[in-house]
């Protein structure tokens, strides 16, 4: 018997196609209603406050986040595991890398440090906010607003 897809896993097929193929940049903007201790991988356990996040990552890669059944790999994997909502953007093309996208995001706080950056100089590729913190990024309308949890 074939496992029937809904429209999530189409959706999340769909763009992890398109994005596998096209250069850019996303922005996860994830909120947790209640403060957590999340362990992430080899960074250990840390103290994750209520509140929103934005993760800024490689487009070709975005896909693979935002599936809901998946090994968890990246750091990402584990915030996004317990996450009460993510929304999704996205910056097509090679105009921003991802650390300077990063740099651009002010009034965030770095919760874990080397989140998201092991592979380049950064602090952090996650930061936290009080309050909702505005995205300047194109939003992909399958995912603004979709709760995963």
């Amino acid at each position: 018997m074939k496992a029937r897809l809904d429209e999530r896993t189409f959706a999340v097929t769909a763009v992890e196609d398109r994005m596998r193929i096209m250069p850019g940049v996303y922005q996860l903007r994830i909120w947790l209603k209640r403060s957590r201790r999340i362990t992430i991988g080899a960074l250990g356990s840390w103290r994750f406050p209520a509140g929103w996040y934005v993760y800024t990552g490689l487009a070709q890669r975005i896909g693979r986040h935002l599936r809901s059944r998946k090994r968890k790999h990246w750091h990402i994997d584990y915030l996004l595991a317990v996450a009460d909502r993510v929304e999704a953007f996205v910056l097509p093309g090679t105009a921003v890398r991802e650390c300077e996208l990063d740099a651009r995001l002010s009034g965030g706080e770095v919760v874990v440090p080397g989140f998201g950056s092991s592979g380049c100089g950064c602090e952090s590729h996650l930061a936290w906010f009080c309050s909702k913190p505005t995205v300047g990024l194109m939003a992909w309308p399958e995912f603004v607003r979709h709760s995963i949890a």
